[in-house]
């Protein structure tokens, strides 16, 4: 038929062009096999690039020639990684570079594209170092703006979130992010919540996990409680901005007052982490005491009422005298079967007496663990003040030790043996004795909102609270016909699912109402990643304990104490329980800043403007209704119109300037001031451009007709020769170090443009015989690659086409990214190490100078270096120099002069 004679003919031409596109390649030396290859190996050729395409390589790196070779190199990149992600090497190293998961807003912000960037440079980098890398993402689904904004739009939040999901998972896509889909997590579906549940039901279980009454933060108008962490200094609620009222509640908590020496005492064991170490001994504060749980009797009977006070000396609890609770205490208030009695011995006249925050003073025998007044001067004045009585528990010796007396067991230790002893015994008894610090609480994990992992507690009037069991998880989300987010839990108008069976006595029992804190959601991932499809378990063990620790976690330092202090107690509550072997999640921590946009808003009222909204004209901006308009750098955010949409940022520069862009303007853990107009974005555009003009001067250099040969170098040429292979391995061993150590991948771009400086001012004719210019400028490309994986294609497809190459180097077979990390060369170690030193004046670059690396970090040393260099006494020999300023990161001395 004519439709059949048309697909025959439109079959051959697809033919005939992949053959002659082969033969052309062949003919031009670019593809190093027979050229009577069967047909099918000429279709399946795979190193199409935009060079081979034409068979021309474009002069110029100019706008269209990047955005065609990053069209171009897209999918190709991502089929690499998925390619290698899929393969199992056991030989090979594991590295798991771990970036903070993204809340489903639907919508991505620069904040995330630096993030992730840096993520994704950490693994093609460690990739090319021969490792196994895991670098994954998912998705922190639950939570109140899904929900608020369900309740807005009249739309159920699970569809709300799934559609976020998908329309920024394609967001990621398009900048070229390399994760590992195939482990994507999302905490919203039941097959993560389900394991959630799971090692809630194993701190219920340990008597981590426990409901009391207590007086809560209560945020109005996101109708929930708030953990203390949640509660800015100014008593406003963290997401709604709300002030925060207090209220009394029954609500879930999980212990993790249990683990806070354990907690502060792994820090050691960790290295820096940009001073989130020590934010996390701060909130977790010094650990010299302890908790001791007691019964409250009232005139010698069991209230049913349990207390759980705190004793900077717990080796004294034999000589307590007295309890002391704030005014605000649970017993006082609610439903409390005691709370009458205490408000009556409750006496306004003494509290204020002994101190103006009105403690309630409760008498107690030492059974009743309390305060001791043979420790504190405070705690004695009081005793004395309400006429207690107390046993003396220590005994003073004249060399200055002292020995317990009256403590039953334990007379006669000292106060250090004594201490170890009761505490000891106290968590034996389950009755406190862990190590903690007197300002650190519990973590409070109820929330009264639906859209939460729901608590696996069933309430039984004869059994009490009972777990739900494991092989009934997950306990899924009922569907609600509407939610208005006020008044109590929206879970509780589901009857049919709040009412249920005790899984224990089998009677009429309430589901908990209250969902979990979306942190516990986000506490144990990082597991989950390493066996993301497990239906039978949370995760494998020998799994976890191959992928753990993290090596690199990256995210921004807003969650430097909650999240963080949060993982790290579930993966050491995990290792307790013979869940994994490692008790630190995380290995390196990386936080990197906030990306801030400039603000424009009205002196008098703080109203936020548009930039269409103010005049420039003038010496300083005004509104165009009137009114000073005060400018500052904030961080981005619709309201502030200030945002930028990364999609449009990309579409205007490209994928690789963007993150080249962001890995160049600060060292991650510094904030970015989004101004194209700094030195930043034009540095890397002129960068890269410089880039591919090397690799133009290298193909033309061998198209001159002499065939390369370096024996035709002259002393002279040798000599350059030499400064290129030194720096090029100085290069390679400062690059590395910032990928693996300080992470200062701006100084690594400044080094890689350094040589970039070195290579640019060679001759031609060492550019046509030098084996160094052409293994340096390799090596140049090679170390882009992580940062701008397309460029770095592309160019690596020009260099290993070039003709007649003298390095093996030009001859491997793979794309940039499937190359290994260049390494420093064996000699290169055996001479003294030297750097090649940038010389600036007055901010200006005006050449270099080489200087021994042992004195490369010494002012005078460099100063009189470069002062005796024919360079020096060329710049110099007229000027006259005020300072000369070294570098702390970079190898450059600027030199500030008199004009």
């Amino acid at each position: 038929s004519n439709d059949s004679c048309e697909t025959l003919v439109f079959a051959a031409c697809i033919l005939l062009r992949q053959l002659a596109l082969a033969l052309d390649a062949a003919w031009s030396g670019q593809i190093r096999a027979p050229l009577l290859s069967p047909v099918p190996r000429l279709l399946s050729l795979s190193a199409r690039t935009l060079f081979s395409e034409t068979g021309v390589w474009e002069k110029n790196y100019r706008t269209e020639t990047r955005q065609r070779l990053e069209k171009w190199w897209h999918p190709r990149i991502m089929a690499e990684w998925r390619k290698d992600a899929l393969e199992k090497d056991a030989k090979k190293k594991k590295f798991y570079v771990l970036s903070m998961f993204p809340y489903p807003s639907g919508r991505l912000h620069m904040g995330h594209v630096r993030v992730y960037t840096i993520s994704d440079t950490i693994s093609h980098f460690q990739r090319m170092r021969g490792h196994q890398v895991l670098n994954p993402m998912g998705w922190d689904a639950f939570g109140l703006p899904a929900e608020n904004a369900a309740i807005e739009r009249g739309l159920d939040p699970d569809e709300w979130t799934k559609s976020n999901i998908v329309s920024m998972r394609e967001q990621l896509d398009s900048l070229g992010l390399c994760f590992n889909w195939d482990r994507e997590v999302t905490t919203c579906l039941p097959d993560y919540y389900k394991w959630t549940q799971y090692l809630f039901i194993k701190l219920f279980e340990a008597g981590l996990a426990y409901q009391k009454e207590a007086v809560v933060n209560w945020d109005p108008v996101d109708q929930t409680v708030l953990a203390d962490e949640q509660v800015d200094e100014n008593g406003r609620s963290w997401r709604s901005g709300a002030l925060v009222e207090q209220k009394m509640l029954k609500q879930w908590f999980i212990k993790t007052t249990n683990y806070a020496k354990p907690l502060l005492d792994a820090l050691a064991e960790l290295p820096e982490w940009y001073g989130v170490k020590g934010m996390q001994a701060n909130w977790i504060g010094a650990c010299t005491g302890c908790y001791f749980d007691f019964k409250l009797k009232v005139n010698g009977e069991d209230t049913g009422e349990s207390l759980s006070a705190y004793s900077f000396h717990p080796e004294t609890v034999f000589g307590a005298a007295y309890l002391a609770i704030l005014p605000s205490h649970r017993l006082l208030h609610g439903s409390s079967s005691v709370r009458s009695v205490l408000q009556k011995a409750f006496q306004p006249g003494r509290g204020e007496r002994l101190s103006a925050s009105l403690l309630l003073l409760i008498e107690a025998t030492f059974r009743f663990f309390s305060y001791h007044p043979d420790c504190s001067e405070e705690d004695l004045s009081v005793a004395r003040a309400l006429n207690l009585s107390w046993t003396t528990v220590l005994n003073s010796h004249e060399d200055g030790t002292q020995t317990l007396i009256n403590s039953e067991e334990f007379s006669g230790l000292t106060r250090e043996q004594a201490f170890d002893s009761i505490t000891q015994k106290a968590q034996e008894k389950k009755v406190g004795g862990y190590l903690t610090s007197s300002k650190l609480r519990d973590w409070l994990i109820s929330r009264q909102r639906y859209w939460g992992t729901p608590i696996p507690v069933v309430h039984c009037g004869s059994c009490g609270p009972v777990g739900v069991p494991v092989e009934e998880l997950p306990v899924t989300l009922p569907k609600l016909p509407s939610l208005t987010g006020k008044g109590a839990s929206p879970l509780e108008a589901a009857h049919d699912w709040v009412n249920c069976k005790c899984p224990r006595c089998k009677g009429p029992a309430r589901r908990e109402t209250d969902t979990m804190d979306t942190f516990v959601d986000s506490a144990w991932y990082y597991f989950r990643y390493t066996d993301p499809h497990n239906p039978d378990r949370p995760f494998e063990r020998h799994l976890a304990d191959h992928w753990l620790p993290v090596d690199v976690y990256i995210g921004g330092k807003e969650h430097a104490v909650m999240h963080l202090y949060y993982a790290r107690f579930l993966c050491h509550f995990c290792r307790d329980q013979g869940l994994v072997a490692h008790r630190e999640p995380f290995w390196k921590l990386l936080v990197q800043g906030l990306i801030k946009g400039q603000t424009f808003k009205l002196a008098n009222s703080g109203q936020y403007l548009k930039r269409e909204e103010i005049d420039f004209t003038g010496k300083e901006p005004v509104a165009l209704g009137g009114g000073r308009v005060e400018v500052t750098w904030e961080k981005m955010s619709k309201s502030k119109h200030n945002g930028l949409d990364p999609q449009e940022v990309v579409q205007q520069y490209g994928v690789d300037t963007v993150r080249l862009y962001t890995l160049y303007a600060a060292p991650p853990e510094q904030d970015i001031l989004w101004n194209v107009k700094t030195d930043a974005l034009p540095g890397v555009l002129r960068w890269q451009s410089r880039l591919w003009q090397l690799v133009t001067k290298l193909r033309g250099a061998r198209q001159l007709g002499d065939f390369p040969n370096p024996s035709l170098l002259k002393k002279k040429e040798l000599e350059e020769t030499k400064k290129i292979w030194i720096n090029k391995n100085y290069t390679i061993q400062e690059v590395t170090s910032h990928f693996t150590e300080d992470f200062l991948f701006n100084a690594a771009i400044s080094r890689l443009m350094g040589l970039t400086n070195t290579l640019t001012s060679a001759t031609v004719r060492v550019v046509q015989h030098s084996v160094e210019f052409e293994e340096a400028l390799a090596a140049l490309v090679m170390m882009t690659a992580p940062m701008a994986p397309y460029l770095a294609s592309e160019l690596w497809a020009g260099l290993c086409h070039v003709k007649n190459p003298l390095s093996s180097l030009l001859q491997r077979r793979g794309n940039v990214m499937q190359q290994s990390w260049p390494a420093v060369d064996p000699e290169y170690l055996e001479v003294p190490d030297f750097v090649e030193m940038s010389v600036l004046i007055n901010n200006q670059p005006s050449g270099t100078v080489t200087v021994p690396l042992q004195v490369s970090k010494d002012t005078e040393k460099v100063q009189q270096l470069v002062l005796e260099s024919p360079l020096g006494q060329k710049l110099f020999s007229e000027r006259s120099i005020k300072r000369a300023i070294l570098s702390p990161r970079t190898a450059l001395i600027n030199f500030l002069t008199e004009e």
